[in-house]
């Protein structure tokens, strides 16, 4: 994507997610990777309503296999048996196809992102409709979740998965703009597991006014309000802060049952 464009998309997709203050209703639960922790799908269902009243829509845009996708994420639901799961429709989406997903939309009480690759979720998410219809249901206070590259999503300055990591440098790492449901945070997945510590640390480097949440395959985040972060499943989570000195980083691992508190303390 040529610079100009993506200057421009950058500021239309930021002013787009800004907004004052944090709002109480807005909950997500981000997935690592590898195997969804039990507890998340469980605190997934709860928030979305619970078994009378949840009705699940699950995006499964970021893979060439919606369908095997779908029914693996419907099987790890059914033990908290939620009331409804749908699929939304398959990319690219057709104006048919976009009329369904809105209807979905307006009647889900959570919505899933699977993983794969998140440029594909961002490539349907270029329509502006969509962008900002799923941003007014979050805010209106249905639950969003999101594994891999579902989770990816949920940061204003998205990882694409392209560039060269074998160096710590912002400029080589691409970046695009994301859903933008979490601001001043960057997400990162498969963190501990694929060993991606280089490309979150250059882009903190770069960007030191935002945070870096690095969650492991096996390891879920579970967010209220925007401030509130807890850490669920079998692995951790890495807290990448810019230090107070030039090329320094705070680092903190996070262990399952640990909490704190999001935003970038000032």
């Amino acid at each position: 994507m040529p610079s100009v464009r993506l200057s421009f998309l950058w500021g239309v997709f930021a002013a787009a997610s800004s907004a004052p203050g944090l709002n109480a209703a807005e909950r997500l639960v981000l997935v690592g990777g590898g195997d969804r922790p039990k507890e998340a799908m469980a605190r997934f269902v709860d928030w979305a309503g619970g078994p009378a009243g949840s009705r699940i829509l699950v995006v499964s845009w970021a893979t060439g296999e919606p369908k095997e996708t779908f029914e693996s994420f419907r099987d790890d639901l059914a033990p908290f048996k939620p009331q409804a799961v749908e699929p939304a429709p398959p990319r690219p989406l057709t104006p048919a196809g976009k009329a369904v997903f809105l209807g979905q939309l307006r009647r889900a009480t959570g919505v899933f992102f699977t993983g794969g690759d998140q440029a594909r979720i961002m490539e349907v998410l270029r329509d502006v409709d969509l962008m900002a219809a799923l941003r007014e249901r979050y805010r209106a206070g249905v639950v969003f979740g999101g594994t891999s590259a579902g989770a990816a999503i949920m940061s204003e300055r998205m990882i694409t998965g392209e560039g060269d990591f074998t160096v710590i440098d912002a400029a080589k790492v691409e970046v695009r703009p994301g859903l933008g449901l979490l601001p001043g945070v960057i997400v990162d997945q498969h963190f501990i597991r694929l060993q991606r510590e280089n490309r979150l640390f250059g882009l903190i480097l770069a960007h030191p006014e935002e945070r870096g949440l690095g969650i492991d395959e096996g390891a879920a985040l579970l967010v209220e309000g925007g401030r509130t972060a807890e850490v669920v499943g079998s692995s951790f989570v890495m807290l990448v802060d810019a230090g107070t000195e030039k090329d320094t980083l705070a680092l903190r691992l996070l262990r399952p049952g640990q909490t704190f508190d999001l935003p970038r303390p000032r």
